[in-house]
């Protein structure tokens, strides 16, 4: 009977830390979608109004985010191998508490220009999130639970804005006080809550010869598929930052929308994310393993944004975004299989290595997605204005191919099961 007693009490811990998660990704990605509708206006403002120069430097301050990710990602990963998941994420979360307000205060564009580093060192410990996840789940059971991960964060981001544009037609600065509010919130929760996961006799030395981009595609390709399976995330990464990059400019001079309607039309890329992350993820790779969920994902995403690219009409584009929301099933299935092919002690290092590797698509991706864009609208040149989304899709097929190769090489029971 104590037996029963002591695992009922570890499934409510269990269940209770999962539980903090999510609460934490939640506020973490409202506390950002918040300053999203701000962020551009108040650049300009700093450059007295010039929008080309603004440009400029929305575009740098992107760059430069994505680089801090790079770097600092794999830092806190192998941190929170050493120290622990939970003080790497409360660290991370009052840090990022105090870099919104470094931000909503800045007197100039340099000092938010250093709160912009700051944010995406700190915005690296959603990658600590994610090795906490697979500290307090079963194997079986974390598909599922990065599910829920993904709901909560497609509703902080439809959320999130909404906030920040009616807090912003009060004061610009505003919204950065109420992103520094919740996400403060969220680490004043934590640190009275959350316990520890990974054991004492599971953790590993921290080293600068693992904390690193370099040391971490070295982890990763020392463990079986592990470079393979993180390579096709990385390509879906990469592909996925053509929405940031281009959407608004595409939609608005292809069909002429207002930046209501594209507000709109990522909300309702939210919505249908959250059905797919929230209530088939389970069912899908209870039907189809883990393997399958990546692959549909894989697929799934290439055709939405094939129809994002070739779509004539606005009302067409809208029809691609159930298709496109299925992209969802990949990232569930691919934390299960990758999570389950490193130890205990090195979730931390995993986590960040992938994270590091989104940081770099985030580099990349701006000037790929954006020179082919204006290639394909120049003068001189064929037109095919939906050309990046084209070229998004084309990532998305070189993904599942390698994922295709890579199911037939792996025996009949790791496909199904995982």
């Amino acid at each position: 009977m104590s037996d029963q007693q002591n695992q009922a009490g570890a499934s409510r811990g269990r269940q209770a830390a999962v539980g903090f998660i999510l609460v934490s990704v939640w506020l973490d990605v409202l506390s950002l979608g918040v300053i999203i509708p701000v962020f551009a206006p108040l650049i300009q403002r700093f450059k007295g109004g010039d929008a080309a120069a603004a440009g400029v430097y929305i575009g740098l301050f992107a760059t430069v985010w994505a680089l801090a990710q790079f770097f600092g990602a794999p830092i806190l990963g192998a941190l929170s191998d050493r120290f622990g998941c939970r003080p790497v994420l409360l660290i991370s979360l009052f840090g990022l508490a105090f870099d919104y307000l470094l931000m909503a205060f800045a007197p100039n564009l340099g000092w938010l220009f250093v709160g912009r580093v700051l944010s995406g060192v700190t915005a690296a410990g959603m990658a600590v999130a994610s090795a906490y996840i697979a500290d307090v789940t079963p194997p079986e059971k974390r598909a599922g639970t990065f599910g829920l991960i993904g709901a909560a964060w497609g509703v902080g981001f439809i959320v999130g804005p909404a906030i920040g544009g009616f807090l912003g037609d009060i004061n610009l600065r505003l919204p950065f006080v109420g992103a520094a509010a919740l996400t403060l919130i969220g680490a004043l929760y934590g640190l009275f809550v959350l316990p520890e996961s990974l054991k004492p006799e599971n953790r590993a030395p921290f080293a600068w010869t693992k904390a690193n981009p370099v040391g971490s595609l070295s982890f990763l390709a020392s463990h079986r598929e592990l470079l393979t399976l993180s390579s096709m995330n990385f390509l879906l990464q990469l592909a996925h930052n053509v929405l940031p990059t281009i959407f608004v400019l595409y939609a608005s001079n292809r069909y002429g929308w207002s930046l209501a309607a594209t507000g709109s039309a990522l909300a309702l890329t939210g919505v249908c994310n959250i059905i797919v992350q929230g209530l088939l993820v389970k069912q899908v790779v209870a039907r189809v393993g883990e393997w399958g969920a990546v692959l549909a994902g894989l697929v799934f995403g290439g055709l939405g944004f094939a129809i994002y690219g070739l779509a004539p009409t606005g009302q067409f584009f809208l029809l691609g975004t159930p298709v496109f929301a299925l992209i969802g099933l990949f990232g569930p299935g691919f934390q299960g299989l990758v999570t389950r092919r490193v130890s205990a002690s090195e979730q931390g290092r995993l986590q960040g290595a992938n994270a590091s590797l989104s940081g770099m698509a985030g580099v990349i991706a701006p000037t790929m997605f954006g020179y082919t864009y204006a290639w394909f609208v120049g003068a001189g040149h064929p037109y095919v204005p939906g050309s990046a989304f084209l070229l998004a899709a084309g990532l998305h097929a070189l993904a599942a191919l390698i994922a295709v190769v890579v199911m037939a090489r792996a025996p009949r029971a790791a496909r199904t099961a995982a």
